[in-house]
């Protein structure tokens, strides 16, 4: 067992620490106290997380001398909405917070969102941690400040930048996810790889079989690296302006497919994140930037892992290319009508590009769509059946 580690997200005043090891969730309280304004906290998370990991944390609270409540939201991306934040900021203002309250975001992506963007407009602003509990949460969206809740016309259409005072990621409960959870985690890993970081994607090929199926010693070094990207992406850009929309590879595509069956179980981010590297990577191709090598290797990669890479590894549906363009449209990376793409001139090697037509992409989905047609055709005269995701 070895001490912590801290990676620092630079930004002047409001620097923070994330830590990452496998004591960190005992050591909770202990290291939350030098950051809190007072000695309470409300700690939120959903009923899920809630029978796995809240008495632990209690527990670490109580060992600090903290004072604590607790707020248990229904899990899963309906509670990224208007109706769900108005009952959580009820919720806190029945129990009487003040601005040195602190809250506690116990959970995955959802609970930091949700809980991130309550902290942001209750009293006009409490400081918050993060504690995030599943894979994804502790590589990205734990760190950085982006929180909000989805609308009906897209997802975190509605948020706000603000920044926790710490997070802290213990990956040893990493060990408890769900293997389809851990591959959607696992998705996010891989983006560091392919936007700046080609050795460290090398790195996931002869590791990323081992790291998904939770051997700690690979977790902790795919967190840890994960974090001194986002770390270093974020104190350089914190409002996304330039270079930190590096991190959105695949995600115009992935949130449109997410869209379509509607934000929750049926297609996980993290899997419509890998279907949308393996998109931004042909688009590469079909427009001449990339070698068609590259993005046979990313595709190889995510599937040999278990990640889906196109329409062909989704459930059967009726996927509309016009439909999946209009929610491109809805993309937060339009600016004067157009698109900003992340896209990629190689491994490692990605750039914005907000030229991109929409006839390049419509000719990129429907050649997509014919492709997992065929595939599908080919898989019943052989009475074969396709490894489908969505709905799974």
């Amino acid at each position: 067992m070895t001490a912590p580690q801290r990676l620092q997200v630079a930004l002047g005043e409001r620097s923070y620490d994330i830590v990452i090891g496998t004591t960190v969730m005992a050591e909770a309280g202990t290291l939350m106290r030098p950051v809190l304004k007072s000695q309470r906290v409300v700690v939120i998370t959903d009923s899920n997380v809630a029978g796995l990991h809240l008495a632990r944390l209690q527990r670490a609270l109580d060992d600090a001398g903290l004072s604590h409540d607790s707020i248990v939201v229904p899990p899963g991306d309906g509670s990224k909405s208007l109706d769900q934040l108005g009952r959580l900021i009820g919720q806190l203002l029945d129990r009487k917070v003040e601005r040195s309250t602190t809250l506690v975001a116990l959970g995955g992506g959802v609970i930091g969102d949700l809980a991130g963007f309550a902290a942001a407009v209750t009293l006009r602003g409490l400081d918050f941690v993060q504690v995030p509990t599943s894979l994804l949460a502790q590589v990205d969206s734990s760190v950085g400040g982006k929180t909000g809740i989805n609308a009906p016309q897209g997802k975190n259409l509605i948020g706000a930048f603000h920044q926790p005072r710490l997070v802290l990621a213990d990956t040893s409960i990493l060990t408890t996810l769900p293997r389809r959870e851990m591959l959607a985690g696992y998705a996010e890993v891989v983006k560091y790889g392919l936007i700046r970081d080609p050795g460290f994607f090398h790195w996931l090929e002869a590791h990323g079989a081992d790291l998904v199926q939770g051997e700690r010693a690979e977790l902790q070094h795919a967190v840890l690296e994960s974090c001194r990207a986002k770390a270093a992406e974020v104190a350089a850009d914190e409002r996304e302006r330039g270079q930190r929309a590096l991190l959105n590879l695949g995600h115009t595509f992935g949130h449109a497919l997410e869209a379509e069956p509607g934000y929750g179980d049926k297609l996980l981010h993290g899997e419509a994140v890998a279907v949308g590297m393996v998109m931004a990577f042909d688009l590469s191709v079909q427009r001449g930037h990339c070698p068609p090598e590259d993005a046979d290797r990313v595709r190889r990669h995510l599937a040999a892992v278990g990640l889906p890479t196109g329409f062909a590894d989704l459930a059967p549906r009726h996927w509309d290319v016009e439909r999946l363009i209009v929610h491109m449209g809805r993309d937060m990376k339009v600016s004067g009508g157009r698109i900003t793409f992340v896209l990629v001139r190689g491994i490692g090697d990605a750039y914005l590009d907000a030229t991109v037509e929409a006839d390049e992409l419509r000719a990129l989905l429907t050649g997509a769509l014919n492709d997992a047609d065929q595939l599908a055709r080919e898989n019943d005269s052989a009475g074969l059946t396709s490894r489908a995701i969505l709905g799974s």
